[in-house]
């Protein structure tokens, strides 16, 4: 993922909250909002100088993210919001932004907004179940002939709804098909973040 630290400070209004600006920490991938905290000219200096988060509190003073944890927060980009009193910190986490362990200091609301991520974690937790839990997903994971199959039923059955022109059977076909496109690639040790890092940079 290409990274780009680029960030006029100068052009950042530091008076409007004593010296401070507000700081959103979004993961790079997954889009979920991470964390919020603040952020001083120092801070951001040190920021763009590591590639790591740093932030400023008004009890901790300097801190640089995951310093003690390890659970540190590489930049991938930065940027201004039209006021220029906030940024924007694209991240890609090493571990829980949350100091009671969680992945957002926001908690499951913030991790039910990004569906891809909640089905593919979903999926993930059926691979390490226990063997004998019995579940779709995990009866796919465990017969490659199957996922091959499915791949291909639901792929013709979407084609069909296209053809058709029936929205409706269209956008379930989808979600299906997404459903076993995911189950297949976590049975290769691939992710839905490995995806969304290919069609970023396609995008890009």
């Amino acid at each position: 993922m290409m990274t780009s630290l680029a960030l006029d400070l100068d052009a950042l209004a530091f008076e409007k909250g004593n010296g401070l600006v507000t700081v959103v920490a979004q993961h790079a991938e997954s889009g979920v909002v991470l964390m919020v905290a603040h952020a001083d000219r120092e801070a951001l200096e040190r920021t763009i100088t590591t590639g790591e988060m740093h932030y400023r509190s008004r009890t901790r003073g300097l801190w640089h993210k995951g310093a003690t944890s390890g659970n540190v927060q590489r930049v991938i980009s930065l940027s201004t919001d039209c006021d220029g009193d906030a940024v924007l910190a694209r991240v890609i986490p090493a571990g829980p932004a949350c100091h009671v362990g969680s992945t957002s200091c926001f908690g499951d609301v913030a991790l039910d907004a990004d569906t891809f991520g909640a089905l593919d974690r979903v999926i993930a937790s059926r691979m390490e179940s226990a063997a004998g839990e019995k579940s779709y997903t995990k009866r796919l994971l465990g017969d490659r002939n199957l996922r091959l199959k499915k791949l291909g039923e639901e792929t013709a059955e979407l084609v069909t709804a296209l053809a058709d022109g029936n929205k409706t059977q269209a956008v379930d076909e989808a979600s299906d098909l997404i459903y076993h496109a995911l189950v297949a690639l976590r049975s290769i040790g691939a992710t839905v973040d490995d995806v969304r890092t290919v069609l970023a940079k396609r995008a890009r």
